[in-house]
């Protein structure tokens, strides 16, 4: 099953969950900073819309507190965000490297990196 859209907001919430474990409500909206916190009814509504999208669960209750649990990770998250932005481009992953090239975001470890990885990938394939 394909994780679901998430919106900025909602990433936020799971990275909270991702980064901190299982969470109430109160506990993930104190991980965002003071300045930008969106109040406590706005994380619970995005908290039972991840659950409705089932990218949440309710694991257990203490007291009045239902403690929430990541149930897709956070490389799949992320890996779904990437297929739908290349999906902008076409599938065309050129136009994204030349922009992060010219941005000066690509370093040459970046680089370096993604060449180990091909190789290691050309490999598993020669093996099948």
């Amino acid at each position: 099953m394909a994780p679901p859209k998430l919106s900025r907001l909602e990433l936020q919430v799971m990275e909270a969950l991702w980064t901190h474990g299982g969470s109430s409500v109160r506990e993930v909206q104190e991980t965002f900073p003071e300045e930008t916190r969106p109040a406590y009814t706005t994380v619970q509504t995005m908290m039972n819309r991840l659950e409705a999208k089932k990218a949440v669960r309710r694991a257990k209750k203490i007291s009045n507190a239902h403690i929430f649990e990541a149930t897709i990770s956070r490389n799949a998250a992320q890996r779904h965000l990437i297929d739908d932005f290349l999906g902008l481009f076409g599938g065309r992953m050129q136009p994204v490297m030349a922009h992060l090239i010219e941005a000066g975001k690509l370093t040459l470890e970046d680089v370096q990196e993604a060449e180990k990885l091909l190789n290691a990938l050309a490999e598993k394939e020669k093996r099948s």
